[in-house]
């Protein structure tokens, strides 16, 4: 069995923003005893000696987090390459030196359109300028940048002007990730899911991009699953190589899989180890060993190992099915009338879209 290379901390999903495309759950309540500067502390430890080599701390916004610095040094002390995964609200030039001081090494922010009107207006409050802000000062005090820019239908036809905006803030990587559907984005899916034409005009524009920037920065482009002829690998195979702790301590083989109906297991109850190596959740699809037909008899077994098991959750009721979006899979008909339905004519760009709720306010401590 291989030890885990990342590890995605979630420290917290309070979050400023709206976005209709978040992919943390929808029961946030129910994450709101967030792990202590203590446990976060026990647990990287436990991940540097699991094999953990890069920790991602990401949310919601773990710039909410008041211990933030103090999670980064930890992390930093342990040899572990840290990349902050966030919004920028909160990212004030001293926040900024307080992180670069404790020793973080890359920033990631994401932003959702390149000019204001649009960014605020997907992202549910004023926040376009603040963003804009924050990666002149990462670029200042000497981080690798990327921008991050989660596509939809109501962005993605301004690919363009999103790079040319990359090229403005000097970001060194550019990632356009479609949406997956997960959490919020699910709920939101008949808004959000593009056609087919938009996604080729994209590529197009991307494809050209990626020539005559590839000496200058790293342009990362992802599809949306439901145009894909196979489906993606889960974070490279289930619990192989990525982990994700949640803000209450869960720990899960990758973000989406708290929608799966598997034992939890916790940090608060058990070593990083032991669950990495025993617990169901960890262990329920590692492999191929669980896998029904036409996965277990097709070619691309171990290649795609399935596909997404929290994506055949949460389309057909059942984690063990062959992921919906493979086009040999039984349930394959369930992501062709969704991509149907966004192709259709009479589809309108315009519905409207139920927001992730704004969450800010500190949990109350226990005990």
């Amino acid at each position: 069995m291989d030890s885990p290379f990342g590890m995605l901390a979630e420290l917290t999903y309070r979050c400023p923003l709206g976005c209709a495309y978040c992919s943390n759950p929808l029961n946030l309540a129910d994450y709101s005893d967030e792990l202590a500067t203590e446990e976060w502390r026990r647990v990287l430890l436990e991940a540097r000696d699991l094999g953990v080599l890069q920790c991602h701390l990401s949310g919601g916004e773990p710039l909410l987090r008041r211990d933030l610095a103090e999670i980064v040094a930890d992390a930093h002390d342990l040899g572990l390459y840290t990349n902050l995964i966030t919004s920028a609200l909160g990212f004030s030039r001293p926040r900024a030196e307080e992180l670069r001081a404790a020793g973080l090494d890359h920033v990631q922010i994401s932003i959702q359109a390149d000019e204001p009107v649009v960014s605020d207006r997907i992202a549910g409050i004023p926040s376009f300028g603040r963003k804009i802000e924050a990666m002149g000062l990462v670029k200042e005090l000497g981080w690798p940048l990327t921008m991050n820019v989660v596509l939809h239908r109501q962005n993605i036809d301004r690919v363009a002007d999103l790079l040319r905006l990359a090229e403005e803030v000097g970001a060194d990587r550019l990632e356009l990730a479609n949406t997956q559907y997960y959490g919020w984005a699910l709920r939101n899916r008949d808004a959000l899911l593009p056609s087919r034409a938009q996604l080729e005009a994209a590529e197009l524009v991307v494809r050209a991009a990626r020539e005559r920037l590839r000496d200058r920065m790293d342009v990362i482009y992802v599809i949306p699953d439901y145009y894909s002829r196979y489906p993606k690998p889960c974070m490279g195979g289930w619990g192989t190589r990525q982990l994700t702790v949640t803000p209450n301590g869960d720990v899960l083989p990758c973000p989406a899989a708290q929608s799966l109906p598997l034992p939890r297991a916790s940090v608060r109850g058990e070593s990083l180890q032991r669950i990495w190596t025993d617990s169901p959740m960890m262990t329920a699809f590692r492999g191929t060993g669980w896998m029904p037909d036409p996965c277990r008899s097709c070619d691309r077994r171990e290649v795609d190992f399935g596909g997404c098991r929290c994506q055949a959750y949460l389309l057909t009721g059942d984690a063990a099915r062959t992921d919906p979006v493979c086009h040999l899979s039984p349930d394959h008909d369930l992501v062709a009338r969704a991509v149907e339905a966004a192709n259709a004519e009479s589809q309108a760009d315009d519905l409207p879209l139920i927001p992730r709720p704004h969450r800010v306010r500190p949990p109350a401590r226990r005990g």
